[in-house]
């Protein structure tokens, strides 16, 4: 079974050239099934301490689903098979009571959702939902927990963080609402923060900010943190290592810079074409940005072999065939660090 693991391009906190950090989530050969559909498979990839690894691809492509199922948090009528493990646990969580993963999310692993509103109760104060996750895992007294969510909310840049503390969430802004998750979220110092599209719905200013502010607070708890977008100016602003998914596979990972820079999978190249605004003005201002053609297929229906092929230009008969994981760069880090999944990589021909 293949394992994409290993440290991204920027010297930042995180797994040294042997390897040695502390792994702090692995997942290894997860597939997700909805009744006889099979909508994630063999995903496998682990992520150490201090680092942040994002997940790209299209909506559709198994992004969300995957991050649910590391939490436990699949809907009625899915189920999950393969190893997800957290640092610190003798036992893996699939498959775990949700007494037990109550315990962990919110404490050990924590999330950040896109849409604030639907994360956030809105009968409740918002200092009261901040001070509760503290409470609610004993990590610290009711008193403490009203004062340091106080200022849990000024460290996340909400200005007079006592007013906001006393404030209901529709009494916020979109961007503050959000800063509340990640503050909620960051509470009582995760190992793990998992961070689903939470800057979509915002602008390009509060974006900024609220990035900022959640790659601040993973870097002073040396957390690792899994950060899914659709958006690859962010992932190349925030993370160090990417993992693209498309029809619930993942087909390319390495570092930033070298999947995005040079990308092999010819997914990925469409990805990076369709988001390369520099190069669309270079071009000129009014020509358009380059398309992927088609578009993703309903659940189950990803063609066989190359889930990719039925909308690459370069696909030939062998991408009826389910394409091996090729291996580039530095491995150092750890089995198959950077590679992938393709008969025609943009690099020439596959060695396999």
């Amino acid at each position: 079974m293949s394992t994409h693991s290993g440290a991204g391009g920027a010297p930042q906190p995180g797994p040294s050239a042997s390897g040695s950090a502390e792994t702090v989530l692995t997942v290894a050969g997860l597939d997700v099934h909805a009744g006889s559909t099979q909508l994630l498979h063999d995903v496998t990839f682990s992520i150490q301490r201090g680092e942040r690894v994002g997940l790209i691809g299209e909506s559709g492509s198994g992004k969300s689903l995957t991050a649910l199922a590391v939490m436990g948090l699949l809907a009625e009528g899915l189920t999950a098979t393969g190893q997800v493990h957290l640092a610190g646990q003798e036992k893996e969580l699939l498959g775990a009571s949700e007494r037990r993963m109550s315990h962990l999310r919110g404490d050990r692993m924590a999330m950040v959702f896109q849409e604030p509103m639907t994360a956030l109760n809105p009968t409740m104060k918002v200092g009261k939902q901040v001070a509760e996750v503290m409470t609610l895992h004993g990590t610290a007294s009711r008193t403490a927990a009203a004062r340091r969510a106080v200022e849990l909310l000024a460290q996340v840049g909400l200005p007079d963080a006592d007013a906001v503390a006393r404030s209901y969430p529709h009494q916020l802004s979109g961007g503050q609402r959000q800063r509340v998750v990640a503050a909620i979220a960051l509470a009582n110092d995760p190992l793990l923060l998992v961070c689903d599209e939470p800057t979509t719905a915002l602008d390009v200013t509060v974006q900024a900010l609220v990035l900022d502010l959640i790659v601040t607070g993973v870097e002073e708890r040396d957390a690792a943190m899994l950060f899914i977008t659709h958006d690859l100016a962010v992932v190349a602003t925030v993370c160090e290592r990417v993992l693209v998914m498309y029809g619930g596979r993942i087909v390319e990972a390495g570092p930033v810079t070298q999947v995005l820079g040079d990308p092999q999978h010819r997914y990925t190249q469409g990805l990076v074409a369709a988001s390369d605004l520099d190069r669309a003005r270079a071009r000129g201002q009014r020509e358009p940005l380059d398309t992927i053609r088609g578009n993703v297929p309903a659940a189950g229906r990803f063609p066989d072999g190359c889930v990719f092929r039925n909308r690459c230009d370069f696909a030939t008969s062998v991408c009826e065939t389910l394409p091996p994981w090729t291996p580039r760069g530095d491995h150092s880090a750890g089995e198959r660090a950077a590679g992938y999944a393709c008969f025609h990589p943009v690099g020439g021909e596959s060695d396999e």
